[in-house]
């Protein structure tokens, strides 16, 4: 699998992986605002791909905004028929590594526990296996379904190694 940054070309890719979903959150795919905000997420290299290389199919993406100190996972989905092969913690291990400059948090909004798609969609475990903990609850979701923050400290600068005395 390859990580890359979101190009023009995989907004539709994007959009058949919201489809996917869609009985989750509500309708997207025909939802132009949504599809401004994967553009946008795009266009301003926030977007990132897991694709197979061998079909180049998109296996998953994921929308990511900053407003230091506090870093978001805007969306993430992972294809169903590749969930559970390591896809999105690929993006989110990527993500981090490009997009999270200096100490602060990283939020993202997933299912509230009572939501429908909070155990069959594996999201909540996803986030609480990559050190999430659930936090405040958040608006519902545009489908009315409950929804819920989840939170993680972002890693600081790397360490410097200490600097040698002149001699």
């Amino acid at each position: 699998m390859i990580v890359r940054l979101g190009r023009d070309a995989d907004v539709s890719g994007f959009l058949g992986l919201a489809a996917q979903v869609e009985h989750w959150f509500g309708p997207m795919v025909d939802d132009p605002g949504f599809r401004r905000a994967v553009e946008d997420h795009v266009r301003r290299c926030m977007a990132l791909v897991a694709v197979d290389p061998t079909s180049g199919e998109l296996l998953g993406g994921l929308l990511f905004g900053v407003a230091a100190p506090v870093h978001h996972v805007h969306w993430l989905v992972v294809d169903e028929r590749a969930r559970g092969l390591g896809a999105g913690r690929e993006l989110m291990t990527q993500a981090v590594r490009r997009f999270v400059r200096g100490p602060g948090t990283i939020e993202v909004v997933t299912f509230g526990a009572d939501h429908p798609g909070a155990v069959a969609s594996g999201a909540r475990v996803f986030y609480e296996r990559l050190g999430f903990r659930p936090a405040e609850a958040a608006e519902p979701g545009p489908e009315g379904g409950s929804r819920q923050v989840y939170r993680r400290r972002a890693p600081g600068p790397p360490d410097t190694p200490p600097r040698r005395a002149a001699h």
